[in-house]
């Protein structure tokens, strides 16, 4: 089991910036690739970016790409996402998840509410 739980979620204007950070626990997190989501009201949770074991490769989401930056710190169990240039569209629930062995991202946090106003 990976326990994680999301905090640096807020209301921000649009053009500024967020830091999400997911902090783990439980099963050895260096080991799992994370990720991050979002879901906007009344829409479908959908992939934002992630991050291998190690760090050294990431992946984004055309919506975020350059603007949004994954990275992970295993020595602190916690993997970030810092938000820069945002905009309205970027309002939405995130939540980190941890890739099991499986290959499906099977741990989940709460969640953490970001809404940026126009």
């Amino acid at each position: 089991q990976v326990h994680l739980v999301e905090s640096g979620g807020g209301l921000v204007q649009a053009g500024g910036s967020l830091r999400l950070s997911c902090a783990a626990s439980g099963r050895t997190f260096s080991s799992n690739a994370m990720g991050w989501f979002r879901q906007a009201p009344g829409k479908e949770r959908e992939f934002a970016a992630a991050i291998s074991w190690s760090g050294s490769s990431t992946y984004y989401a055309d919506s975020v790409k350059g603007r949004f930056t994954i990275s992970r710190d295993n020595a602190k169990n916690t993997v970030y996402l810092q938000m820069n240039s945002l905009k309205p569209e970027d309002t939405a629930v995130y939540y980190c998840a941890a890739l099991s062995p499986g290959g499906a991202y099977d741990y989940w946090g709460q969640g953490t509410q970001v809404t940026v106003s126009s």
